[in-house]
């Protein structure tokens, strides 16, 4: 169980991350790439940083070749930024969790139109 200190600076580095992204210039890395979630290993030498965009899975897996490339760059800010002992080894991952949301929010909306227009056939008899 990760302790309150090593919880604390996962958020810091996930809301300092988020911003950090928006500044990168490689090209591969898309505009919409959000930050989903920030597990910081207990020694704090290494972090898994899961990302997903929201133009879809082959965009992701492109901005996660774009920020393996600026690895160096992002690590170096965030040292910067969050004044560090150590800066954490930061290993992108991609998630496909905002596209699953997305499919879950189409497919309950499809549900809700398809139960108002059988309430709409009954209500006609």
């Amino acid at each position: 169980m990760p302790s309150f200190k090593n919880h604390r600076m996962s958020e810091d580095i996930h809301r300092e991350l988020t911003d950090i992204l928006r500044s990168v210039k490689d090209p591969r890395v898309s505009n919409m790439l959000s930050v989903v979630r920030v597990d910081l290993s207990q020694d704090g030498s290494h972090c898994k940083v899961f990302v997903s965009s929201l133009r879809g899975w082959d965009d992701t897996v492109e901005s996660v070749r774009g920020l393996k490339s600026a690895a160096g760059f992002i690590r170096r800010e965030l040292f910067a930024r969050l004044k560090m002992r150590k800066s954490p080894e930061l290993h992108f991952i991609a998630d496909d969790s905002i596209e699953r949301g997305a499919e879950v929010a189409r497919k309950l909306e499809r549900m809700a139109i398809a139960e108002q227009e059988e309430s709409d056939d009954t209500d006609q008899y």
